[in-house]
């Protein structure tokens, strides 16, 4: 090959190069406006959405909307809550103006909003508690209540048939939507079919206020239920890693049996630190209100013949828990059995005027147990 032919191959390697280079070149280009251009859409698409979710739902719209916050509600609840009602139109965005504004101390109650107002004025409503009006009803639970008095308190004081609300503590497909929206505490092991009432022992004991003069049963049963998940959630784990205890249910079995046999925290301590000796040792618990609660019947004294009663409920009857609470609980109860006295006492009896004895033998517990129950047989 001449070098002329040489030169102009060369030539052409280079020029082709140089196309090549130009072209790549062209191709970075295109694709970084692209990039650039989609960011650009992205940022002002996102600044658009935020400033949209922020702005009142509908500037026009005063139509007063009633929005309850219930008590403990996290910032995402109440979040959720608005964006149910319409009051707001993200909850995302919600939490996001929240969190940037350094917004905190938000107050339970009953509240007046709009679909009008803005971000800025629900927040300001929410942090100095402006409700709507004062409770129509408030109405106190106390501890150790069953389903049964808990309906008979709210038909008592509020007008509510006590019969709809326990049937409503008993529908199935009710129960199961419950199991649902409150994961961390109800299980399917409240559906056991030898359990009593499903709900026994998680309609929490606390004083509860309302906005309407007769409030419907799933009102109640949820504002109940949502104020016990309040209580149990800083005990979750806790009730997870505690021996003996296997679930929620359990915990609330146990609490149940404290709270009715105890009333100091002194007593409720070591209560539970027999009951857990008692388990360890494979005994049966032999709790008298589990024996109340199994006749169904209120009594002030239980009588050998009652012992023999054949349920799910008599600790008399079956080792270890009962298949359910037989009460709903205080919170020092919950942390009771959580917490409980470490002795090796395996035994106690209670005095007719409430003091309490514990034992370490079974030869201790019956002479104490002569001494101060004076438990009768039937037909004396």
């Amino acid at each position: 090959m001449s070098t002329s032919d040489k030169e102009k191959n060369f030539s052409d390697r280079w020029k082709q190069r140089i196309e090549e280079a130009s072209t790549v070149r062209k191709i970075v280009a295109l694709i970084l406006s692209c990039l650039i251009l989609i960011l650009v859409v992205g940022v002002v698409a996102g600044y658009l959405y935020v400033k949209s979710a922020m702005e009142p739902v509908d500037p026009d719209d005063d139509t007063i909307t009633e929005v309850e916050i219930p008590l403990g509600s996290s910032t995402s609840q109440i979040a959720d809550i608005l964006e149910e009602k319409q009051i707001i139109s993200n909850s995302l965005v919600f939490r996001f103006y929240i969190k940037f504004n350094n917004v905190a101390d938000f107050q339970a109650g009953e509240y007046e909003f709009s679909r009008s107002m803005s971000f800025n004025q629900i927040v300001e409503s929410l942090q100095t508690g402006t409700l709507v009006k004062d409770p129509l009803l408030t109405i106190t639970i106390p501890e150790g209540k069953t389903i049964e008095e808990i309906a008979s308190i709210f038909a008592e004081k509020a007008g509510v048939d006590a019969e709809a609300f326990i049937d409503k503590t008993e529908d199935v497909n009710y129960l199961e939507n419950l199991i649902a929206q409150h994961p961390t505490i109800l299980t399917e092991e409240i559906l056991d079919p030898e359990i009593r009432y499903p709900l026994e022992g998680y309609l929490f004991a606390a004083t509860y206020d309302f906005y309407v003069e007769n409030p419907k049963p799933e009102n109640i049963i949820e504002k109940m239920l949502q104020k016990t998940e309040n209580v149990l959630t800083p005990y979750l784990d806790s009730i997870s890693e505690k021996d003996d205890i296997e679930s929620v249910h359990d915990a609330l079995t146990m609490a149940s049996l404290v709270e009715k046999e105890a009333q100091t925290e002194e007593d409720r301590k070591l209560i539970a630190g027999v009951f857990y000796n008692r388990l360890a040792e494979e005994m049966m618990l032999q709790t008298d209100p589990t024996v109340l609660y199994a006749l169904g019947e209120h009594k002030t004294r239980v009588l050998y013949e009652d012992l023999e009663t054949e349920s799910p409920y008599n600790t008399y009857q079956v080792t270890g828990l009962p298949v359910g609470p037989i009460s709903n609980f205080g919170e020092n109860s919950l942390q009771s059995i959580l917490n409980p006295e470490e002795t090796n006492y395996m035994y106690f009896v209670a005095a007719e005027d409430g003091t309490i004895y514990y034992s370490q033998t079974f030869e201790e517990h019956q002479q104490l147990t002569q001494k101060y129950l004076h438990r009768k047989a039937a037909g004396e």
